[in-house]
């Protein structure tokens, strides 16, 4: 399996439309990555960019140490010779063949013999786990059960990576995270190299082994999915993940000593950063996750705004003056609307944000300041 890089990849439709911007991206050998961000933002036109469907305007793409798109050399290698298979959003089987067809039809195309061919049917149907199902036509098939058969047309050429535009989006709720566990078990037993589109973040926070999180065509940050959650670079990457999303609160800031005395006219915290850094009088933005939000006997008195129990762990919504917090009580609990909570903050992964550029200046942890 190839080590993918991009290297300043550009891609303009027209005069002025900027799909992807100078973006820089490696995707190592057996990694799961997902493209991750709002429609519009470039993610599947980058993921049309690594499989040679779409032609960059600007940049170089590597698959190891072999250039298979320059503009400057000269350089654009069709699909089929980028050995890549590409998983539709639509399924796009044969309605007219078998699976066993469907399968084999790509095999057949690539002049493979016969016996071959149907081994790697079978190997594939098995990994796949529709091997009852090889004699059926797609109509007599579940969405589920199709997009094992489209995955298993893809993965049967033997492909060095697969590429995914966001195929699971078909599929109900519960199958589609069915489908989840599915690709991540084949992702494990297949060894390959997966890269991935969706906007559906918890998606991406579940299947991959790093994110790659794109604004109007900018890449905002790259990493394992628990770091985009735990220590987002920017505003934008720390509301984009998570469900709930981060609150964030703007506050003023004073320094006092090694810390930060924050106040945002409703209450008072002090902000001690993990590490050092350097701390001055401003503007800044708080951002606390719901669950360092815990309700407490004693604390920051708030209202009940709403209760949402699922059974496991209860959403809240609790007003202090005008700011609202989202916040998470784990358990079968359940809270009267209007009702009186205290709470207080847990933990040393609060976000401290600068407000002008909205970039994350330290992680660090809460007190209550009377």
């Amino acid at each position: 399996m190839p080590t993918i890089k991009l290297v300043n990849i550009t891609k303009k439709f027209g005069k002025g439309s900027l799909a992807v911007d100078k973006l820089n991206m490696e995707i190592k050998n057996g990694e799961f990555v997902s493209l991750l961000g709002p429609s519009g933002c470039g993610k599947t036109t980058t993921l049309r960019m690594i499989a040679g469907l779409e032609t960059p305007t600007e940049g170089e793409i590597y698959f190891d140490d072999e250039c298979v798109f320059s503009d400057e050399k000269g350089i654009n290698l069709s699909p089929d010779k980028r050995n890549v298979g590409f998983l539709f959003q639509n399924y796009a089987l044969w309605p007219h063949m078998t699976v066993y067809k469907n399968i084999s039809f790509g095999l057949e195309n690539m002049k493979w013999p016969k016996d071959k061919i149907d081994a790697r049917v079978k190997e594939i149907c098995k990994t796949m786990r529709i091997e009852e199902y090889m004699n059926r036509y797609p109509a007599e098939l579940s969405g589920g059960q199709q997009q094992r058969v489209a995955i298993a047309r893809t993965l049967a050429p033997n492909p060095k990576v697969l590429l995914m535009d966001e195929p699971l989006s078909n599929l109900d709720a519960k199958l589609r995270n069915d489908m989840r566990a599915e690709l991540k078990r084949l992702h494990k037993t297949t060894d390959s190299t997966f890269v991935y589109v969706t906007h559906d973040q918890s998606e991406a926070m579940t299947l991959s082994t790093k994110v790659a999180l794109i604004k109007l065509g900018i890449l905002q940050q790259y990493c394992p999915p628990l770091e985009l959650y735990g220590d987002p670079a920017n505003i934008f990457c720390a509301d984009f993940m998570g469900n709930p999303s981060m609150n964030f609160v703007n506050v003023k800031g004073v320094k006092d000593g090694d810390s930060l005395l924050l106040n945002n006219d409703h209450f008072n915290v002090r902000f001690t950063p993990n590490d050092p850094i350097e701390l001055k009088d401003g503007d800044y933005v708080l951002g606390i996750r719901p669950e360092f939000v815990k309700i407490t006997e004693e604390g920051i008195e708030s209202r009940v705004i709403s209760s949402l129990p699922s059974g496991m762990e209860t959403t809240l919504s609790l007003g202090v003056g005008d700011v609202t917090l989202s916040a998470v009580a784990f358990g079968s609990v359940d809270f009267a609307m209007d009702s009186v909570e205290h709470f207080n903050f847990e933990g040393n992964k609060y976000v401290l944000f600068d407000k002008e550029s909205e970039k994350n200046l330290s992680l660090g942890s809460l007190e209550i300041v009377e």
